[in-house]
């Protein structure tokens, strides 16, 4: 890589090594630092242990891991002089007075360097402002395991020079992962999208709309995403991610969609961390995670005549079933409608249908092998487990969920979408950078503005403006990114024709 050859990397814990694994994989000489000797060694050794597996796999030969191998050396101390070091990259404790204080020896000690933190959640530009030259340091979050996650933030300060950037991303390129520029504002890119999956979720679970297990599974089958929310959080551990949405919350001067939730507070507080405690929002035993049964329906679809309001398409799927579709509602008919951004029983009203003989299905949860049911709080109980005799009888899982502003996947989907928007309006990410973002750092099967695209800007315009309305909670504000964009029939991922596009 063009102009850096020597790296020192400071702190040989699980990034530091990580970062050493594949710099050296990729040709570059490095030193690896930090404060305590045995660190060190244990860094080198799980290198080379890795390096060595690799080859076992079949990956490299044991040559290239050799040669690997003989470009990583212990390094004399993190502060060390040195005149050939061109890249120094910090992974130590996120400690804003330990950091600042490890770059001002820094600057003098390698002149020659671009300095760059690992930093998850530090303001860059604070960072910098204990330096005499700020413009030499920027961020390189890297994502755990290393040689694994795929993306690297490169986040530069307000300060930070051009060329220092120019020098991350070719460093990063280098070593085969991919570089997302984000603006140094609060949890950067990645963090700042992935709040909007918990926080929504934390709603609909302190509106009693649905249990976590339910929430998690609507999630799954019914927006594609690999683990549910609760899950995830139980994961990553309640004691880390309810941190980072007050970090981000706070970080943005309490924007309502960043809004975090009382319930994860109280759960912290309660030492309901999740896999590390043995009990989040599920219980795990020996390690494994311990998941509520299904509530068992009986597929009958001769339970009841069924009348489907105003979508043929879904009346086609009953209808193939075995049900008994009518035409039009009757005495002893169950009517089902469709509701997109408001409750079930407003959709069963402006029809001029019975709420206590209406039960609603998400029509996002349509095409897949999942049907969410949403219960007015008028149904005649009798109709509605009639109802889901009917509607398990199409051979699919049925979530019952209560009647909320909206569908629970309609709101999920709303404010992944909208967030996203949000982050693109700011400029704090590029519509590409946004969606890789969230794919490479998130685990998500395709990006936030994707996801929009596939259910289109109008929909998920519709959804928010109907929450909004019900509600009166700004968190489900439209961002201006989403509204322009589905009012003239633009893609989310367009960023449009700016004033300085139209000068020399």
């Amino acid at each position: 890589m063009m102009g850096t050859k020597r790296i020192r990397i400071i702190g040989a814990g699980a990034m530091g090594r990580g970062i050493a694994q594949i710099a050296v994989v990729a040709g570059f000489a490095v030193e690896l630092t930090d404060v305590s000797d045995d660190a060190v060694t244990a860094g080198l050794d799980f290198v080379g242990t890795m390096l060595r597996r690799s080859v076992e796999k079949g990956q490299r030969t044991a040559q290239e891991a050799d040669a690997a191998l003989a470009r990583l050396e212990r390094g004399a101390s993190p502060t060390a002089a040195a005149d050939d070091v061109d890249l120094v990259i910090e992974a130590v404790v996120e400690n804003l007075e330990v950091k600042q204080a490890l770059f001002a020896q820094l600057e003098k000690a390698v002149p020659g360097a671009v300095l760059a933190s690992n930093t998850s959640s530090l303001p860059i530009t604070t960072i910098a402002s204990a330096l005499h030259e700020p413009s030499r340091l920027l961020g390189m979050h890297f994502f755990n395991p290393v040689p694994l996650m795929k993306l690297v933030e490169v986040i530069p300060g307000l300060r930070t020079d051009p060329d220092a950037v120019a020098t991350a991303l070719r460093f990063v390129e280098a070593v085969g992962h991919r570089p997302v520029v984000a603006t140094d504002t609060p949890g950067f890119l990645v963090n700042h999208i992935g709040r909007a999956l918990p926080t929504e979720a934390l709603t609909l679970l302190s509106e009693q709309v649905a249990s976590e297990v339910d929430i998690d599974r609507i999630v799954r089958d019914t927006l594609g995403l690999k683990m549910g929310p609760f899950e995830l959080m139980d994961l990553t551990g309640l004691d880390v991610s309810h941190p980072v949405m007050e970090i981000v919350s706070s970080g943005f001067y309490g924007d309502p969609r960043l809004r975090p939730s009382a319930l994860a507070a109280v759960r912290v507080a309660a030492g309901l961390l999740g896999r590390k405690t043995g009990a989040g929002f599920y219980r795990y035993v020996d390690g494994r995670q311990q998941v509520p049964p299904e509530p068992t329906l009986n597929p009958d679809a001769a339970a009841t005549r069924i009348y489907v309001h105003d979508h043929p398409e879904f009346a086609a799927v009953l209808r193939a079933g075995g049900a008994d579709v009518v035409d039009k509602p009757t005495a002893d008919s169950v009517t089902v409608v469709l509701p997109v951004g408001e409750p079930t029983y407003r959709t069963a009203a402006r029809a001029g249908l019975d709420a206590s003989r209406t039960v609603g299905i998400d029509p996002l949860s349509i095409a897949g092998t999942r049907l969410t049911v949403t219960v007015p709080a008028r149904l005649d109980p009798e109709a509605g487990r009639a109802a889901l005799g009917v509607l398990a009888a199409t051979g699919r899982a049925v979530t019952v969920t209560a009647d909320g502003p909206a569908p629970v996947a309609q709101r999920v989907l709303a404010s992944i979408v909208n967030l996203a928007c949000a982050i693109a309006e700011q400029g704090i990410g590029r519509p590409d950078d946004i969606d890789v973002a969230a794919r490479s750092g998130l685990g998500y099967p395709s990006g936030p503005l994707e996801l929009g695209e596939a259910h289109g800007p109008t929909v998920v315009l519709r959804i928010l403006d109907g929450l909004l309305d019900y509600t009166d909670d700004p968190r489900y504000r439209a961002s201006r990114w989403l509204r322009e964009r589905a009012e003239q029939g633009m893609s989310l991922r367009d960023s449009g024709t700016r004033p300085e596009q139209l000068f020399d």
